[in-house]
């Protein structure tokens, strides 16, 4: 079973403004049990193209499939498709149990059924001790793993997650991805993922789309779009830090990821000076500004070898670990 996403376009109307277009000929495949992580800057249309998936908004054109079935005009409870939002969006008045199991209830599924399935599904997720909490008496991560539950009680035939994660705290979210992955092994259906957060989509992605202003700029594995990203918008997008990229020359401007920039006070590397220092657990962030542009610069560098804010140092780089894009339309040319 496979999701394909096929040409999306949605744009919403504003008044006394152009539309503002939210996905503009999305072109996306999900491939039976794959997690496919969508990132990108705010507005860049990855929730739009969740609601779009699930029924919630309605496409302009284009056509959203499943299994082959064209779901473009199905009403969103007909579509098998389950969606967890970034709030877990719980019944505060209910217990665990009976938010699970609300949707198969309001189904009319028979209520000893449910019960069992609600057991099932709260085991497989571990919440099988909180069934008879309410929202309230949960932590952030115990109440996105209600909200898994009860989608997974429904055995969708596709499951979307609006950046669960982002109410999760740091403790508890590598636990959760985890939980996402156990998740996408027993349900084996086609997942999209939607987060703002680098480090997650390089850890939950079996592939990673990284959307701007409603394009899918680059679909691909989280290693080829940091080593080889086909784009600036990807090279600054994607990744735990964003590539630094130099002002052009001939047309071309080159990128150096902050864990390759060198600094040599001798060297003959453009001139910089060092604005702020930045503690990054064994190595530093070195804040700079390079003359005469102006252009900021990254660089990560070992601890105890940081020069100090207002020395001056000049950057080097292997040449085998640059990045040359195109100035004008920003497309990789080597």
């Amino acid at each position: 079973m496979s999701l394909r996403i096929e040409a999306a376009h949605r744009a919403f109307r504003a008044r006394g403004r152009d539309d503002v277009v939210a996905l503009d000929g999305v072109d996306l495949t999900v491939g039976e049990g794959e997690l496919l992580v969508v990132v990108g800057r705010s507005g860049s249309g990855k929730t739009t193209l969740l609601r779009v998936v699930a029924g919630l908004e309605p496409l302009d054109s284009g056509r959203v499939l499943l299994d082959g079935e064209d779901l473009t005009a199905t009403a969103p409870g007909a579509r098998g498709v389950a969606l967890v939002f970034q709030e877990a969006a719980l019944f505060p008045h209910l217990r665990v149990r009976d938010n699970i199991g609300i949707g198969e209830r309001a189904r009319g599924a028979d209520r000893k059924v449910t019960e069992a399935a609600v057991v099932e599904v709260a085991a497989t997720l571990d919440v099988e001790d909180l069934l008879d909490r309410t929202p309230s008496e949960l932590s952030g991560g115990e109440r996105q793993r209600v909200a898994l539950a009860r989608a997974m009680i429904r055995s969708p035939r596709a499951l979307l997650l609006d950046e669960p994660l982002a109410a999760v705290d740091a403790e508890q979210r590598g636990r959760m991805r985890g939980v996402i992955r156990d998740v996408q092994r027993r349900l084996g259906v086609p997942m999209i993922h939607v987060t703002h957060d680098q480090s997650e989509a390089m850890a939950l992605g079996d592939r990673v789309a990284l959307m701007d202003r409603g394009r899918v700029v680059q679909c691909d594995t989280p290693d080829a779009l940091y080593a080889a990203p086909s784009h600036v918008a990807v090279a600054r997008g994607f990744g735990p830090l964003p590539m630094n990229i130099l002002p052009p020359e001939r047309g071309v401007c080159v990128g150096v990821r902050p864990e390759r920039v060198r600094l040599d006070p001798s060297g003959s590397g453009p001139l910089c000076a060092v604005m702020e220092r930045e503690p990054a657990g064994e190595d530093s962030l070195i804040h700079l500004v390079c003359a005469p542009e102006g252009t900021a610069v990254v660089a990560r560098v070992p601890r105890g070898s940081e020069p100090r804010p207002g020395d001056q140092v000049r950057l080097s780089w292997d040449p085998a670990h640059e990045h040359r894009f195109n100035a004008t339309t920003g497309e990789r040319v080597a």
